[in-house]
């Protein structure tokens, strides 16, 4: 998202991480036992690894927000392997826990983001991935992390919901970070439903043209879809993206 780090820019992201968590809770609510534990869309995950992932995610994140206001370096994870065993460990729980478990771990991250000190906002931090940025990104990523995770869970909420602010930014942001891959193609994306244009790579000069809605293009981008509903000119397959993430 192209946000200013201000202190009204900061109070709308976490009004937006509210509201998306709002959104998911509902989703993860409804759930059953066994329905938890069915698969997600995620290969070889199953709803209860998705929503333990989300819950973990919040946690980490705090780590980061630690780490902005009193300047000591504090991991978001301690290690990948740490973080992929909290998953498994907790995926097996009750619809019930694996709900709850979200709740709490959401309402710690936003209680610690409401009383970070403005000036913390600035500080540089670095999650267990990419490069460093000001604090206020971390609401950001927090952000994409419910709203993609919550179409992965596969319960009628899928890409099509994604509010279309967040999927106007996730394309700038998304594109921006693949134009800096020169493994990337080069296209001129456009969201047929906004008008909005993209560009892939380094499309200047670029003939080729891939058109869809905003939530299909942003799909295609994370390897959430596989982008049949998009439309390519000069007529052929999609190019080969590098993976995302």
């Amino acid at each position: 998202m192209n946000q200013s780090s201000g202190p009204h820019a900061v109070d709308l992201m976490i009004e937006q991480n509210e509201a998306a968590t709002d959104r998911l809770l509902g989703s993860a609510s409804a759930l059953s036992d066994e329905q938890m534990h069915e698969p997600s869309l995620l290969p070889g995950w199953t709803r209860g690894h998705v929503l333990t992932h989300v819950a973990r995610n919040g946690d980490g994140l705090q780590n980061l927000l630690s780490w902005a206001e009193t300047g000591v370096e504090t991991p978001q994870y301690a290690s990948l392997e740490a973080r992929a065993a909290d998953i498994e460990a907790g995926a097996g729980r009750s619809a019930d826990e694996i709900t709850a478990d979200v709740a709490s771990s959401a309402k710690s991250f936003i209680d610690r983001a409401r009383a970070l000190p403005e000036d913390a906002w600035l500080a540089q931090v670095r999650a267990i991935r990419g490069p460093a940025n000001p604090a206020w990104f971390v609401l950001n990523r927090r952000l994409f992390e419910i709203e993609v995770h919550h179409a992965d869970l596969g319960a009628e909420y899928g890409p099509a919901d994604w509010p279309d602010w967040f999927v106007s930014a996730e394309l700038y942001r998304v594109t921006s970070e693949y134009t800096q891959d020169p493994a990337t193609p080069a296209a001129v994306l456009t969201d047929s439903a906004s008008g909005r244009q993209y560009f892939l790579g380094t499309a200047d000069g670029s003939d080729l043209a891939i058109t869809g809605t905003g939530y299909a293009l942003l799909a295609w981008l994370i390897g959430r879809q596989g982008g049949g509903e998009l439309t390519i000119d000069p007529a052929g397959s999609l190019p080969d993206i590098p993976s995302y993430g």
